[in-house]
């Protein structure tokens, strides 16, 4: 029996092609997901990025789920909030073929049942690795067939009739595609719209030449940055592999955080669905709930990750939901994170008025933050009680454990500690009034992990 621990992650599938994951047993894969899902759908929808072993793996997964007798509709390239939009406008089960910004050597499958519903450890993904580790039982009916549809024009005219930008001032715009999917989406999102668009590393290579395609890690903006203030643009969007997160810098090059674009998207969320509920994340800025309150909205605290913030829009029946990691999610958009539909938000607020994104901006952001830390640590419960321990003594300070530690200090700055789940590490998030606050804060919290 074998163990697929190793691969089998909270939210997808993941590992190295050839060692970990290979044609044999993505086959496996797809006729377990096809076993699962068989009670609710008649077909799987399958999408794949750039990378060079994503079309022979997806042509295995749906190997699998036609031996099942369910048919496979193919979109071919896609980024992963386009086969979102598959899922969701054909009410299909879904699987993604990607391992976003992981080297190239990685790949992976995304899933989702019908509507874009993610199926995680908790939603069926335990049950799939299950069935796969015990040998997927045979089928003697008749085999599913497999159809192509091409799903790229419809979703782009989805996204822009949630926006529109028909009538704003003209803006030119750097973006980095990082050899991702947003080479593939971004020239049909954008046609026709009032923007001059600079593209950066469209061309699809699922090497990743120019930079690794995670805009998190500010090495991989850099090239961006200095494109945006070569060009005079008056911002700069950023997309990871499979472009569901966007990054955004402003006119000056200056990254914009991704908690000001959350508390920006729900301003404009709630103009369109007055008193809507609003979900953040726990390590998004505390502005955020702030700006959300005072905007009449009804803002809602997850622990990280997007099962949460899914089962939180559903239960809630929020408009919105943002995570510091730039991902985003839209109530409109089947509850699915679509970085696209972010950054048409911003560029439609900023081509709505006539002064620059580092100023409109400037409103949303009120704090300075650290942004996350790791520390590789031995036993990472033993340091995260040193830490309670030792904050949890001083006089006012208040702490939760919703995701970690989350510990509230008098006057205003907080931090929240969480552990890895894949890996040795404690992460960490500080935020203060200003960035001495916040060096100081981070030097304390780290004198305990790292003693």
């Amino acid at each position: 029996m074998p163990d697929l621990s190793g691969i089998v992650k909270a939210y997808d599938i993941r590992g190295v092609v050839g060692e970990q994951l290979d044609a044999d047993l993505v086959r496996d894969f797809g006729a377990a997901f096809a076993l699962l899902i068989k009670p609710e759908a008649p077909a799987v929808v399958i999408g794949h990025d750039m990378r060079d072993s994503s079309p022979g793996l997806s042509a295995a997964f749906a190997e699998g789920v036609t031996s099942q007798g369910l048919d496979v509709v193919s979109i071919g390239l896609a980024s992963t909030d386009q086969l979102y939009f598959a899922s969701g406008s054909l009410n299909l089960p879904g699987a993604m073929f990607t391992a976003s910004h992981n080297p190239a050597k990685y790949n992976g499958i995304k899933m989702c049942r019908a509507g874009a519903s993610p199926v995680g450890q908790d939603t069926g993904l335990a049950e799939i690795r299950d069935t796969v580790e015990q040998g997927v039982p045979g089928f003697e009916g008749q085999r599913g067939s497999v159809s192509e549809r091409d799903v790229l024009a419809d979703y782009a005219a989805y996204l822009r009739n949630l926006v529109d930008l028909s009538g704003n001032r003209p803006l030119k715009i750097v973006v980095d595609a990082g050899n991702g999917m947003g080479g593939h989406t971004v020239p049909t999102v954008f046609d026709g719209l009032p923007i001059d668009v600079v593209p950066m590393y469209f061309e699809l290579d699922g090497s990743f030449p120019n930079h690794e395609a995670n805009p998190l890690d500010p090495a991989n903006i850099v090239d961006l940055q200095a494109k945006v203030r070569e060009v005079g643009a008056d911002a700069g969007v950023a997309f990871d592999g499979d472009a569901d997160r966007c990054f955004i810098v402003d006119e000056r090059g200056e990254p914009v955080s991704p908690s000001a674009i959350t508390a920006l998207v729900a301003v404009r969320e709630l103009a369109k669905d007055p008193g809507g509920t609003i979900i953040h994340n726990l390590i998004t800025s505390k502005g955020v709930p702030e700006i959300v309150a005072e905007h009449g909205g009804k803002p809602v605290r997850t622990r990280v990750g997007h099962s949460f913030i899914k089962a939180e829009m559903a239960r809630t029946g929020a408009i919105f939901g943002g995570e510091h990691s730039a991902h985003y999610y839209f109530r409109d958009f089947w509850r699915a994170d679509t970085g696209m539909l972010a950054a048409l938000h911003v560029l439609a607020a900023l081509g709505e008025q006539e002064g620059p994104l580092s100023e409109l901006t400037s409103a949303y952001s009120r704090y300075a933050a650290s942004g996350e830390i790791n520390s590789t640590v031995d036993d990472q419960v033993a340091k995260m009680m040193s830490v309670k321990d030792v904050f949890g003594s001083r006089s006012g300070v208040e702490i939760d454990e919703l995701d970690g530690l989350t510990v509230q200090l008098p006057g205003g700055a907080w931090f929240n500690l969480r552990p890895s789940n894949t890996e040795p590490l404690l992460r960490l998030n500080v935020e203060a009034a200003n960035a001495e606050a916040v060096q100081a804060l981070v030097e304390d919290v780290l004198a305990i992990i790292r003693s």
